[in-house]
C-alpha cells in the first residue's frame, strides 16, 4: 500500500498539471490510512523486551518440566521398590500358609487317628458276651506310623522341639521305609534349627537330600540349609546353597525366597 501511495505521488508529481484537488484530498487519505496502519503493527509487533520475556519464560517452564520428569523418575523407582518388598512379602505368605496347610492336614489326620482310637473300646464293649469285653491294657495294639508321626509332629507345631526330635527318630526307627519317612527327617532339621542347632540342622537336611534325592522336601531343605549356613556366619555355602534352589527349583516358592535373600545379600544370583 506505501508503494501504491509513492506511485501516485510520483503520478502526481509527473503529471501536475492535469491533477485535480480531489486526485490530491484522495491521495492524502490513503497516505493517512496507510500511515494509521504502519502505527497499529508497530504496536501489535513484539518489543525486544517481550521477546526477551518470553524466552525467560520458556526457559523457565523447560526446568520446570525437567525437574519433574526428574521427581517422576525418583517416584517411579520408589515404586517399583516397594513393589518388589510387597511381592517378596507376598511370597513369604505364602509359603507360611503352605505350612499352616500342611499343619492342618497333619492335625485333621491325627484327629481321625485319635477318633480311631476312641472307637476301639466302644466298639469291643458292644458285644454280648465275655469274649467281646475289652481285654487288659497290655493286649491294646501300638500306635500305628501315622499316629506316631503327627505325635511328634504336633510336638513340633506347639514348640515342644526336643520332643519332637525324639519322636521323630523313634518314627525312623520304628518305620524306616515310609511315605513319611522324608518329612521326618527334615522336621528333625527344623527342630534343631528353632533351636539354634545349625550345624545339626545342616547334617539333617543334607540327611534329606542324601536319603530322599526326590522328595519334595529337597527344595525346602535346601533353602533351610542355605539359611543355617548363613546363621553360622558361613557366606559362601549359603550362596551356594540358595543359587542351588534357585538352578534346580526355578518355580517353587522356595526358589522365590532364595532370591529374595540373595537380594538382601547384595548377590546377583
Amino acid at each position: 500500500m506505501a508503494l501504491v501511495a509513492l506511485a501516485s505521488v510520483g503520478l502526481l508529481a509527473a503529471g501536475c498539471a492535469s491533477v485535480t484537488p480531489e486526485d490530491v484530498d484522495s491521495i492524502q487519505a490513503q497516505l493517512s490510512d496507510i500511515q494509521n496502519q504502519i502505527d497499529q503493527f508497530q504496536q501489535q509487533a513484539p518489543s525486544k523486551d517481550e521477546v526477551q520475556s518470553l524466552e525467560s519464560q520458556v526457559a523457565g517452564e523447560m526446568q520446570s518440566l525437567l525437574r519433574s520428569e526428574a521427581d517422576m523418575q525418583v517416584r517411579l523407582q520408589e515404586l517399583r521398590t516397594q513393589i518388589e518388598q510387597l511381592r517378596a512379602q507376598l511370597e513369604d505368605t505364602n509359603y507360611r500358609l503352605s505350612q499352616v496347610s500342611q499343619q492342618i492336614a497333619a492335625t485333621n489326620q491325627e484327629l481321625q487317628a485319635f477318633r480311631a482310637l476312641q472307637r476301639r473300646p466302644r466298639e469291643s464293649s458292644s458285644g454280648n458276651g465275655p469274649e467281646d469285653s475289652p481285654g487288659p491294657l497290655s493286649d491294646v495294639q501300638p500306635l500305628d506310623p501315622e499316629s506316631l508321626y503327627q505325635s511328634a509332629y504336633q510336638d513340633y507345631t506347639q514348640g515342644n522341639f526336643a520332643l519332637a526330635i525324639q519322636g521323630f527318630r523313634e518314627y525312623l526307627r520304628n518305620f524306616p521305609q515310609t511315605d513319611l519317612s522324608d518329612n521326618a527327617t527334615y522336621w528333625i532339621g527344623e527342630s534343631y534349627y528353632r533351636q539354634g542347632m545349625f550345624q545339626r540342622a545342616i547334617g539333617q537336611f543334607e540327611a534329606v537330600l542324601e536319603g530322599y534325592p526326590r522328595s519334595d522336601k529337597v527344595p525346602s531343605a535346601l533353602l533351610k540349609k542355605g539359611y543355617a549356613h548363613l546363621e553360622l556366619g558361613q557366606r559362601n555355602p549359603a550362596v551356594g546353597e540358595l543359587r542351588r534352589v534357585i538352578r534346580d527349583f526355578p518355580n517353587s516358592d522356595e526358589a522365590n525366597l532364595a532370591r529374595e535373600r540373595l537380594r538382601d545379600l547384595g548377590v546377583d544370583r
